[in-house]
């Protein structure tokens, strides 16, 4: 590959995707399988996708070269798909991963690292029901897998998976970006549905996988307007990219053409409709923006940060909009931190402050601003160059008194780094709902001056930490409200080593001591924080052994949500997986909360041995496979015969008396499908013909006694 396809690779950025030196946000296409295959010349196709302004595609299989080919003399960027026996028991038939591991590192080395080729989704919409049938954790972990071997063939590639609404806590830890598919026609719901993903996705980027509408059932005019206000609220709500199902309405699908719906933006003739003249009329270019942008200061505080200072600001002074003022507040530094700055950064408002602590230095930094809004970071963060543009949008309409982004680790150089990534304890947000934060750390912590000025600042007793918790449970006693700004990230270095990392905790503990005493009902008996909202810690929100999945009644719910009593932690990279990292980070995840509790309260707790509330049924289940009936008709038939539904967190679909039940349907190539069942409990357990007493079987149907 060329040196300059090389640097055009795309990559994340953040909350976003890069190509070379520019953020690229995704608009994206899908394209085929049609009936017949492919056409006999990508070209037309390609030179009208480009023209509508869309810079990728995406495929439901693996590409070959002459598409790729064509796809780059076009501009276009090609997502492939790997196509797999995904909708059966894999585990059960373990030949359809294997295969699929097979096909998956053959394609990637077929490609050759084609520079138009910028990513795979190793997996599409895994059925609720099968993955519940299956084990979400051993589903999930299958996916990572695929990522893993993916990865290790073809590194400079994105892998995801193509997750929907149905299983939301499958997210892979692995990924490089989160997909969903969501169909949502009403605006309102889809913005709210995007702000809840943002956090289930965490600190990786979020794109919409797919996104339509069927003209056929709704009218063409109709289908223009929905994707016009889908990409408008799409790039408003930070996603990195939107992908429209689909570019034309010829479809294939287990083995025959689709006939009773049109998604596409070109019709059966190959003739535009006007959904494609909305896209060709949508910049994703457009950079975010509010009415007016308020002024902002920011204010960065420091001691003995003469080391990493300089990278904090030169992305400071690169941000926009350009209306902003630099405070750098010097808390005492011995290490000549005071005269570096003057020295190099004479557009800095420079504070020299006997040490005093960073409460105390915090509002120093306030007193000198000018600026409507004070932004807050530290010295070892890098602000994103949108950082200010987007937060400006929250507060235009003057909701929100205070807000706030993520905080980003950038990749880790060393294991060291990458425990200490992954370790609990680093500075997190806690949201109240999907819009409306607990807490946002002060490392990008933004607020009027009116509100900061109303509740009086910093609390200076504050030395090291503690100060931005105590300053947001003010804001709310007072009521403000906070807001989030999924894409207003900075980048924010952990401790290099685990010694200064471990050291860090002890400092945070002792904040919290501090906190108890002033704030004695935001706590628990043991010391711990007791927060309304649900703290979020980076890591994908996924389910692990212990979660709590709300599926559903018979698990049919169409988005099922997962809870967890642990932070949604970042996982290890597969770079620094090794055992030594994997060791230290199970140190380090008993030992930090061990010692900010000793620190606190003198106390030490340990959860290791905590289960999960779900109920799980007693014995070993029978397991068997019937056709010529659905699963939709079996518990139908269950229901009207006495069965009752399960629980909506319950393993099961119905019950009678002792007797559960779970079913769920596989489909295999060609469209044949199976109804899966299993069976605990019941009288005559021992007995192997047992599932007769409660259905009869033939091999044609299924009849309930």
């Amino acid at each position: 590959m060329a040196d300059g396809d090389s640097k055009k690779r795309w990559s994340t950025d953040g909350k976003f995707f890069r190509s070379w030196n520019e953020r690229t946000h995704m608009l994206a296409v899908t394209y085929g399988p049609f009936p017949g295959g492919w056409p006999a010349s990508f070209e037309p196709d390609f030179q009208r996708i480009a023209a509508a302004g869309f810079n990728a595609i995406r495929l439901f299989e693996m590409p070959d070269r002459n598409l790729l080919d064509c796809a780059r003399q076009h501009g276009l960027r090609v997502f492939g798909g790997l196509l797999w026996g995904q909708n059966a028991d894999f585990f059960q038939h373990p030949a359809l991963y294997s295969m699929a591991r097979v096909d998956l590192v053959r394609a990637l080395k077929e490609t050759e690292r084609h520079p138009a080729l910028a990513g795979v989704y190793v997996g599409n919409e895994i059925p609720a029901d099968l993955v519940r049938w299956m084990g979400p954790v051993k589903v999930r972990q299958a996916i990572e897998d695929l990522i893993t071997l993916g990865r290790a063939t073809a590194p400079d590639l994105l892998f995801a998976y193509a997750n929907y609404p149905g299983t939301e806590y499958l997210e892979p830890e692995n990924a490089d970006f989160s997909a969903f598919n969501v169909y949502l026609e009403d605006p309102v719901a889809f913005r709210k549905y995007l702000k809840r993903l943002h956090h289930i996705a965490g600190d990786r980027p979020l794109v919409i996988s797919e996104f339509g509408l069927d003209s056929c059932r709704n009218g063409l005019e109709r289908q223009a307007e929905v994707l016009d206000w889908a990409l408008r609220i799409s790039s408003e709500e930070e996603t990195a990219g939107l992908t429209v199902y689909s570019w034309s309405d010829r479809w294939w699908n287990h083995g025959s053409e689709v006939t009773d719906w049109d998604f596409g933006l070109t019709d059966r003739a190959g003739n535009d409709k006007p959904a494609l003249e909305a896209i060709t009329k949508f910049s994703a270019q457009a950079p975010p923006s509010a009415d007016r942008h308020p002024r902002f200061s920011v204010i960065v505080c420091t001691r003995n940060g003469r080391g990493r200072l300089g990278r904090c600001l030169n992305n400071v002074r690169s941000m926009v909009p350009s209306v902003f003022e630099t405070i750098v507040v010097d808390d005492g530094s011995d290490d000549g931190t005071a005269d570096y700055v003057a020295e190099h950064f004479a557009w800095v408002k420079l504070l020299r402050l006997d040490p005093c602590g960073l409460g105390a230095a915090r509002n120093a930094g306030a007193a000198a601003a000018s600026g409507e809004i004070l932004a807050f970071t530290d010295d070892d963060c890098e602000p994103d160059r949108e950082w200010l543009a987007r937060v400006s949008r929250l507060f235009a309409d003057g909701r929100y008194a205070a807000v706030g982004g993520p905080n980003l680790p950038p990749k880790p150089r060393t294991w060291r780094e990458a425990v200490v990534c992954a370790a609990p304890g680093a500075p997190s947000h806690v949201m109240i709902d999907d819009e409306d934060a607990e807490h946002l750390p002060g490392c990008n912590l933004t607020v009027t001056k009116e509100a900061f000025d109303a509740i009086g600042g910093f609390d200076p007793q504050f030395h090291t930490a503690g100060d931005d918790v105590d300053f947001c449970w003010r804001l709310r006693d007072a009521d403000y409200r906070l807001g989030f700004a999924p894409g207003a990230f900075v980048w924010h270095w952990r401790r290099p080593l685990l010694r200064a990392f471990l050291r860090q905790q002890i400092g945070y503990g002792m904040a919290e001591r501090l906190l108890i005493a002033k704030h004695p009902e935001h706590f628990s008996k043991g010391g711990g924080a007791m927060w309304r909202g649900f703290v979020y810690g980076g890591g994908p929100v996924r389910a692990t052994a212990g979660s709590i999945i709300y599926h559903g009644t018979m698990g049919t719910a169409g988005y099922q949500a997962v809870t967890n009593r642990m932070l949604p932690l970042r996982g290890l990279p597969a770079a620094f997986a090794h055992i030594r990292a994997r060791l230290a980070l199970q140190v380090a995840g008993w030992l930090v909360p061990a010692l900010r509790g000793w620190v606190r309260s003198r106390s030490v707790r340990c959860n290791w041995w905590k289960s999960d509330n779900v109920a799980r049924p007693a014995g070993h289940p029978h397991e068997l496979a019937v056709s010529g009936s659905t699963r939709d008709q079996l518990l139908q038939q269950l229901q009207a015969r006495g069965w009752r539904p399960g629980g909506p967190t319950d393993p099961w679909d119905v019950q009678q008396l002792d007797t559960k039940i779970m079913l769920a349907t596989e489909e295999f190539e060609g469209g044949h499908k199976h109804v899966l069942l299993r069976i605990w409990g019941g009288v005559g357990w021992e007995n192997p013909d047992f599932p007769r007493q409660v259905l009869r079987l033939d091999n044609k149907r299924v009849t309930l006694r």
